[in-house]
Formats: C-alpha cells, sequence, structure tokens
C-alpha cells in the first residue's frame, strides 16, 4: 500500500519528466482523495481537445498511483484551473437552461458530455424541486436531459 506522499512523489516526478518548470500543488480533504493541481506554462497539450487530454493524464496517474495498491484513491487533476473554469461555465448553463426548462415546460437535452461534466450539471440542479435531471445514451453519447417535475 502506497502512502499519499508516495503518491505525490510519483506525480511531482511524472511532470518533473516532461517539464522542470511545471508547478504542482496538492490538496486534500480525507484519505481516499487527492487534489492535484499543475500550472504550466503552455497548458494546451496537457488539456486537449474538450480537454480529453487532461482526462488521459489523470487516469494514467490513477493507474500508476494504484500499482502494487488495493486502496482506492481518487485522484483530481486540474491544470490552470481549466477544470474549474469550465465547472463554473457549466453551472451558470445549467442553471439557465434549468430556469427555462422550468418556465417553458419543455425538457433541454445536452450534447455529449464527460462523467465529470455531466456530473456537475445533477449536482448543481439537485436541489431544484422544479425539475428533474437524467443521463440518456450510451458510452461517448452519454448526455443529461432536463425535465420539468410533474
Amino acid at each position: 500500500m502506497k502512502t499519499k506522499q508516495e503518491i505525490k512523489d510519483i506525480i511531482i516526478k511524472f511532470f518533473y519528466l516532461i517539464d522542470s518548470d511545471i508547478k504542482v500543488e496538492f490538496f486534500s480533504n480525507d484519505d481516499k482523495n487527492l487534489n492535484v493541481y499543475a500550472r504550466i506554462k503552455s497548458p494546451q497539450a496537457f488539456i486537449g481537445e474538450r480537454g480529453q487530454s487532461l482526462v488521459e493524464i489523470e487516469r494514467l496517474l490513477k493507474i500508476i498511483a494504484r500499482k502494487n495498491s488495493s486502496e482506492p484513491l481518487f485522484i483530481n487533476l486540474d491544470i490552470n484551473d481549466y477544470k474549474k473554469r469550465k465547472g463554473e461555465q457549466l453551472e451558470e448553463i445549467a442553471n439557465k437552461t434549468a430556469d427555462e426548462v422550468s418556465l417553458t415546460g419543455v425538457g433541454k437535452k445536452f450534447p455529449s458530455l464527460s462523467a465529470y461534466e455531466r456530473r456537475i450539471i445533477h449536482l448543481t440542479l439537485a436541489k431544484r424541486e422544479d425539475i428533474i435531471t437524467e443521463s440518456v445514451d450510451e458510452g461517448s453519447q452519454r448526455r443529461v436531459v432536463i425535465k420539468k417535475k410533474n
């Protein structure tokens, strides 16, 4: 079983081998989660189109961190606040869309989204009593639908 510090060291080494100027910070609020923030001078290659490279780097770090360990660990990687800004945009769009659905009664379907993006929408709207959200379709076509509650 790896300690959190060993996992942090692996992540630091991973980024250092790519570019020694990358600054990595860690935030954690419990033993099962590790939030990783990397500040990168040229982030686009690490973020990729629609954040796909970021997702794959995060997946790779999880595989490396879990090697020889049976302990579950969630690693959340953000690069230059990309996920933070994306999350704020999604929250704003979700609230505006929910207001529209509540007003008109006509459901709205989002374009296909990643699991992370769908989760943001579901959590943003979870406390609303006038609408419901659900995920529909499969695989890469999975999307969120917002409907007026009966």
